[in-house]
């Protein structure tokens, strides 16, 4: 359909189909459709309000664009990846990047897609790289690390070259656009199990049926009432479960009902914020090293998360037990070091 019919229509606060809404984003990842166009047509929709059909459709071509990384899987089913959306402003340190150490230890297969900070002071890319692991591996090498080692990093604008035609509108806007929400739908790997923090509660519920529509097997889509897009360890979680067969179950999650203590503010604050990158290793380290404190306890009810999302664990309280296991037997620890290895050697 022609841009400005479409753009009529959204002003009209009226849903594109998800063929309408198919054609117009190979325009746009094409390059086909005018800056002006481009931003005229993000916020009309952020008005609107993106329906789950219009988010599932972006994220289909996005996919299309993107650079694959060649994962059989057919032969690792329960491939699982750790993201959130970013933008909750909490500047925690790399949660779900520490997660996915402790998850691939416990046996999952991670496929992590990551990029820069959007909302933190160092992103996964960043704290990655701070740790001597080269983040720049080609696809068939980025498969072979999960095949080989457990768990594997895309960096995003690797995988994504189409974005250049979106970047520069995008940081002119200096707003959330639905771009904010496809990036953790567009994992190069084909993921089909995942652990996704949202940057609101409305989100929830509305990734989860993307994901449905979308083809994906098991996800836990979370967003804590402190404004975390990861699973907290104060106050309740949002967290929805797509389940294999379709079904989505919608609960709230209290990490003190799995035994993670209740820690004052200001303990929390000075357990999880990073200010800088010289921060962020320190909470990951310490975390890694099974120290007590809430940079652990939040890494292992996350962790447990993307062990039950893989189907490595059968419940949330079942993957946290093992991801406590994993760091008290310093396995976690050591997954990092192999993951580093292999990255420098590649």
């Amino acid at each position: 359909m022609p841009l400005s019919e479409a753009l009529n229509r959204l002003v009209a606060r009226q849903d594109l189909s998800r063929d309408e809404m198919l054609s117009l984003m190979r325009q746009v990842m094409a390059g086909d459709v005018l800056p002006t166009q481009l931003a005229a047509f993000l916020m009309a929709l952020r008005v609107k309000r993106e329906s789950v059909e219009e988010i599932a459709a972006a994220a289909q071509v996005m996919r299309e664009f993107a650079t694959p990384v060649p994962v059989q899987l057919e032969q690792i089913p329960g491939l699982v990846d750790l993201c959130g959306t970013g933008g909750d402003g909490a500047h925690t340190f790399n949660i779900s990047t520490t997660a996915m150490f402790v998850a691939a230890a416990a046996g999952a297969r991670v496929a992590k897609h990551g990029g820069r900070a959007v909302s933190s002071s160092t992103g996964s890319a960043d704290v990655l790289e701070a740790l001597g692991a080269n983040i720049h591996l080609a696809p068939n090498q980025v498969a072979r690390c999960i095949d080989e080692v457990g768990v594997g990093f895309m960096f995003a604008p690797n995988h994504h070259a189409a974005m250049k035609h979106v970047a520069p509108v995008r940081k002119e806007l200096g707003v959330r656009t639905i771009f904010n929400i496809l990036g953790p739908l567009t994992n190069p790997a084909g993921a089909r199990h995942q652990l996704m923090g949202v940057f609101s509660t409305e989100l929830v519920r509305t990734q989860a049926e993307v994901l449905r529509s979308l083809g994906s097997q098991h996800v836990l889509v979370v967003h804590a009432r402190n404004g975390l897009d990861e699973i907290a360890i104060e106050g309740e979680t949002f967290l929805a479960e797509l389940t294999s067969d379709g079904d989505i179950h919608e609960r709230l999650v209290f990490a003190q009902q799995y035994g993670v203590p209740a820690y004052s503010a200001e303990d929390l604050q000075r357990g999880l914020s990073a200010r800088n990158k010289d921060e962020a290793l320190a909470r990951l380290k310490s975390a890694l090293s099974d120290e007590p404190g809430p940079a652990r306890d939040i890494v292992v009810m996350n962790a447990g998360a993307a062990l039950w999302a893989a189907d490595v664990a059968t419940s949330l309280a079942d993957g946290i037990r093992q991801a406590r296991a994993v760091l008290q037997s310093g396995a976690a620890a050591k997954k990092l070091d192999e993951f580093v290895a292999f990255t420098r050697a590649a």
